[in-house]
């Protein structure tokens, strides 16, 4: 048995869930609704304020899909009583970040500025505080869309392994190398 798949998700209060009968989840509450289409051999239960995702035989597809079901089930559950939150961070000399709108515009050392038009579920803050790096936090309920725009974000400027520039998540080790010496 999978041991994520197994595990049961506990309902908090104010958050409602219900399944269709195309296996559609849809979970509501006071931050918002999200739906999602879970395959139709996954049986999804819900019991006494607590959910569970089984699935029907030990078949290598159904394996695959049982935890996979029951990790996006729990982060709807997660993202609609609680949220989720990424920051990043902008490490070099000259990066900046600023929010007009709904678009985030950020200088990252070319010779232009790049502007990510963020969708209407992510909201952003800027903060850039004098001796210290510009941090552009991302909020949402929505953990799946979060990660992917946070990723964009940081493919805009990897961090490099010498001098440590670029976007990096706030707490993100960085393997540093060392550059060359001088010989003899």
């Amino acid at each position: 048995m999978s041991r994520i798949g197994k595990l049961p998700i506990s309902v908090p209060a104010g958050v409602d869930i219900s399944v269709d009968n195309d296996n559609a989840v849809t979970v509501k509450g006071p931050k918002g609704s999200l739906t999602t289409k879970v395959d139709r051999d996954i049986i999804v239960a819900i019991e006494d304020g607590t959910l569970t995702v089984t699935r029907p035989t030990e078949q290598k597809r159904h394996k695959a899909m049982h935890g996979l079901y029951r990790s996006l089930i729990n982060n709807m559950v997660e993202g609609v009583s609680k949220g989720f939150e990424k920051k990043l961070e902008l490490v070099g000399v000259g990066y900046k970040a600023s929010l007009v709108g709904s678009t985030l515009e950020l200088a990252l050392g070319y010779s232009h500025n790049v502007y990510i038009a963020l969708p209407g579920e992510v909201s952003a803050t800027a903060v850039t505080d004098k001796g210290k790096n510009p941090i552009v936090t991302l909020t949402s309920i929505d953990n799946q869309l979060l990660g992917q725009v946070a990723a964009k974000i940081r493919s805009l400027r990897k961090v490099e392994p010498y001098k440590g520039k670029g976007v990096r998540f706030v707490g993100e080790i960085i393997r540093r190398k060392a550059g060359k010496t001088a010989s003899k």
